[in-house]
């Protein structure tokens, strides 16, 4: 089952079962994802469950939505400064090859093993636990919160001061806390992590730097477990023609982490539980062009793609102008 949110020609917030690659029948009752999911913890209900009770016997043209820019993302918070936007990286078998060259290149004694390498090599060694331990803590960064979340169809704005933007194409996750500050995970997304990676090369102590940028997600969010092997595409499309194109890998057989000990070592923090936040967490990628060489320019577009997301998620690049902002004095 996958779900929408988007906004109908007359101007009200919806949610949709994507009925087809060209039908969305709308939920009654409910205008978001996050109203959806807290209905669904009152009823001790499942989201599945309740999307069948709710949803409605019109059928709206879904090319119509994303043609006329209605799209949204799949998820959000009434109030965006409640929903946390983070995410884990060298998760996945071969995310750190990259990684290590970048940082090996800025590195005196690139013959020995970089901190990324020691890391990747712990998550190989102890991040799949049994019987529901907590094993190896992954790398762990924050994003910013849902402000920073831009949806599909609309453009990425790297800041003026940024030296790069470039695509992450990566699973994210989407949590919801209860009253009681128990976390939920409503389902998962395709996502653009786009990061700064040119400054993150500089050091890698300029990771959290490179992280503090927009991101999107979607069209679509799956309901229910995250399939064990997903094959997708990432593409760079430049004047109407594919500049770079390569597939990437994801779900737990392709990754050095199992989901479950990812968002244990995030929620095992307390200011993570509180009642009412929700969440939008980046499990990682081993696929960047940047890696290839890749420069990216204002104008084009990224495309991420996975048979078990649906629609492909698009947005094109655009440079801010915009001045540094200064602080004054009271």
């Amino acid at each position: 089952m996958r779900l929408i949110q988007f906004v109908t020609s007359n101007q009200q917030r919806a949610v949709g079962l994507v009925a087809s690659d060209t039908e969305i029948k709308p939920l009654n009752g409910v205008s978001s994802v996050y109203e959806l999911a807290k209905a669904a913890i009152a009823k001790q209900a499942s989201i599945t469950d309740l999307v069948n009770q709710l949803v409605s016997n019109d059928s709206l043209s879904y090319d119509d939505i994303i043609s006329q820019g209605r799209l949204l993302a799949p998820f959000d918070h009434p109030d965006p400064a409640h929903l946390y936007v983070t995410g884990t990286g060298l998760t996945h078998l071969g995310s750190a090859d990259t990684r290590a060259n970048m940082h090996a290149q800025a590195s005196q004694k690139a013959a020995e093993m970089t901190d990324s390498m020691k890391m990747f090599k712990l998550g190989v060694e102890g991040g799949k636990p049994q019987n529901g331990e907590l094993g190896v803590q992954p790398e762990w960064f924050y994003k910013g919160d849902g402000s920073i979340v831009v949806p599909p169809g609309q453009a990425l704005t790297s800041p003026a001061f940024a030296l790069d933007g470039g695509e992450e194409p990566e699973i994210a996750g989407f949590y919801i806390n209860d009253d009681n500050g128990q976390p939920w995970r409503i389902g998962f997304a395709i996502g653009n992590e786009f990061s700064d990676h040119v400054t993150e090369r500089q050091n890698y102590l300029y990771l959290a730097h490179s992280k503090l940028r927009p991101c999107s997600v979607g069209p679509e969010l799956l309901i229910g477990e995250l399939p064990k092997d997903i094959r997708g595409y990432s593409r760079i499309v430049r004047g109407g023609e594919v500049l770079w194109e390569k597939p990437f890998l994801s779900g737990e057989d392709n990754m050095s982490h199992s989901i479950a000990n990812l968002e244990g070592h995030h929620f095992k923090y307390g200011v993570f539980c509180r009642p009412g936040d929700a969440h939008l967490h980046f499990f990682g990628t081993a696929t960047l062009s940047f890696g290839d060489g890749i420069e990216t320019q204002e104008g084009d577009i990224f495309e991420i793609a996975a048979p078990e997301f649906g629609k492909p998620l698009l947005n094109p690049l655009k440079k801010s102008s915009a001045p540094l902002v200064k602080v004054k004095s009271l």
